[in-house]
């Protein structure tokens, strides 16, 4: 064998060489590094909701048995701050409201998104045009939405009744009747926050396979019954995951009757997150308002926790 055909050979055999596994040591090693630099990554968020999130709810559950004020050593009061509380004229009339805004919530501003979603699904042209025009009222902060939302709903020059006068209806007191004002704070807050809700809706519908459409049309299924048997059943997730979402946030309501309505008119408005503020910075009972917290706290854990459990899947069970 000539010293050229050996050559080849050893090359050969050196390229079909499987190289040696690294050391069980050496992939450890890596591999903690490699979590030690995750858990790096995480520990500024960690940290984060740490001193903002849980601190503050557990200081405020703390606070709610003790009096206390600003400047003064606290004192142990034990549930005096939940006995006071419940016991306030204004606690029936503000979980009403609270109540009854939820439920208006569900009503009027649960079913809005998931139409518009379904008629953006269906456009063929200016798509992304309609969807900024969706969610502009999201990209305004909430206190300047309540503001110009107040100036429309104004009973004088405001531009609500300016319409109804031009169309020769009747006009309203909108946000300072009490029997429309509650009405009116859910229009603002429908509008100012579907956007996001409308693309997450969008988007689970553009993750429907068009095949179980065109099935369901070859059956004979009209729009309705398309959205009934296809639609629904293959979003259901998302919607219950957002309906879950909404009320916990409807039962949150503060910008809106702080800004336009603050409580008013004879108290109609009053939410629980309201009189929480009142209770703390007008009058200076931060007790009263961490015991109102943590009724408020209980209610949306709980609810929340029977919610999952009843509309869980079969496969979670």
């Amino acid at each position: 064998m000539t010293k050229t055909a050996e050559r080849r050979r050893v090359t050969k055999a050196a390229a079909h060489q499987v190289p040696a596994p690294p050391p069980v040591r050496d992939s450890r090693r890596r591999r903690l590094t490699d979590q030690l630099r995750a858990y790096g990554f995480l520990l500024g968020g960690l940290l984060c909701f740490a001193l903002f999130s849980w601190y503050p709810a557990i200081r405020a559950v703390v606070i709610a048995f003790q009096k206390y004020t600003p400047g003064s050593p606290p004192a142990w009061v034990g549930t005096d701050n939940f006995t006071r509380v419940l016991h306030d004229p204004e606690f029936t009339a503000a979980w009403r409201n609270t109540l009854t805004f939820t439920l208006l919530a569900l009503l009027i501003g649960f079913a809005i998104p998931f139409v518009l979603a379904l008629v953006l699904n269906e456009l063929r042209h200016a798509k992304a045009f309609f969807r900024v025009v969706v969610y502009l009222p999201v990209m305004i902060p909430p206190v300047v939405s309540a503001l110009l939302w107040k100036w429309f709903y104004d009973p004088g020059a405001g531009l609500a009744n300016e319409t109804l006068r031009f169309l020769h209806l009747p006009t309203s007191n909108w946000s300072n009747g009490a029997d429309t004002a509650l009405v009116s704070l859910v229009i603002v807050a429908t509008w100012a926050n579907m956007g996001g809700t409308v693309l997450i809706y969008l988007a689970a519908l553009q993750s429907i396979p068009g095949e179980l459409y065109e099935a369901a049309e070859l059956d004979g299924a009209g729009l309705l019954q398309r959205v009934r048997h296809v639609t629904i059943p293959q979003t259901r997730f998302v919607i219950l995951m957002l309906m879950l979402l909404q009320i916990i946030a409807t039962m949150q309501v503060f910008t809106e009757p702080f800004v336009i309505t603050g409580g008013g008119p004879e108290n109609a408005t009053v939410t629980v997150l309201y009189l929480i503020y009142k209770y703390a910075f007008l009058y200076n009972d931060f007790g009263g308002a961490c015991a109102l917290s943590v009724m408020l706290l209980l209610l949306l854990g709980a609810f929340s926790g029977v919610y999952l459990r009843l509309t869980r899947t079969e496969g979670d069970a």
